[in-house]
């Protein structure tokens, strides 16, 4: 269960390209903190020189040139200071396998082994996995979490870490939040769920036990009786829970 004094830090990875044993780098972190479930307004976020170039797809993914990072920090000068955010604290992660693998790579690349195991020094949780929990069968990225729970990602036209980090915050705060939305409608042929147009849709409570039925006893049952008789009689014919009743 959630803990409201426990600081979570909400974290996204940009890289070279992956898997990351094929040499492949970080070239941007972005973190943003949760306290109390509310954005604190502090985050970490910086862009990285990874001394190798970016494969194509990946540059189609978050659109960050080889040209732009140049100059750019390397992950031994920002270390310290992005181990000391996120030490300690519960890290919120979309895919966390991913970011984790590339940010302990980081740490091993300068002989930081300790450190290279981040699951030592921070709790780790992957939405990707909770949200294919509470969604089986659906679609489960982050642009489809967005749509499903109403919020608005319209500038996110490429992939950043900062910018996703901050639309990862509000999922995880939307699907944690106790209330969740089941739609009417059916799934597409694509696989990601459709609509009837009408916005129908139920809401349930997540996580609420059920609660239980308590029968009314004969006593309770007799004053009941008592009571839609005085009413009859005082509006002249039977109650409408009578009327109803009988029907």
């Amino acid at each position: 269960m959630e803990q409201q004094n426990t600081r979570y830090v909400v974290l996204d990875t940009e890289t070279t390209g992956m898997p990351v044993s094929e040499g492949h780098r970080i070239i941007e972190i972005g973190c943003v903190e949760v306290l109390g479930r509310r954005l604190t307004g502090r985050h970490f976020h910086v862009y990285l020189q990874p001394d190798r170039e970016s494969d194509e797809g990946a540059i189609g993914v978050h659109g960050i040139t080889d040209t732009f990072l140049i100059g750019k920090p390397r992950f031994a000068e920002v270390a310290e200071e992005f181990f000391e955010f996120i030490q300690g604290a519960q890290l919120v992660i979309h895919n966390a396998a991913f970011d984790v693998g590339f940010i302990n790579n980081e740490f091993a690349l300068l002989g930081q082994h300790d450190r290279a195991d981040l699951s030592k020094h921070c709790g780790i949780l992957d939405t990707l996995m909770l949200a294919r929990a509470r969604h089986p069968g659906q679609r489960n990225s982050l642009d489809a979490l967005c749509k499903r729970y109403g919020i608005d990602n319209s500038g996110r036209e490429l992939h950043g870490a900062l910018l996703d980090s901050e639309l990862l915050a509000d999922v995880y705060l939307a699907m944690t939040g106790g209330q969740t939305s089941l739609s009417l409608a059916g799934h597409g042929a694509d696989g990601e769920e459709g609509s009837d147009g009408t916005g129908s849709e139920i809401r349930r409570i997540v996580g609420r036990q059920p609660r239980p039925i308590v029968m009314a006893t004969a006593e309770e049952l007799e004053a009941h009786a008592e009571r839609l008789a005085a009413v009859a009689k005082s509006a002249g014919g039977p109650a409408l829970w009578q009327t109803l009743n009988e029907a």
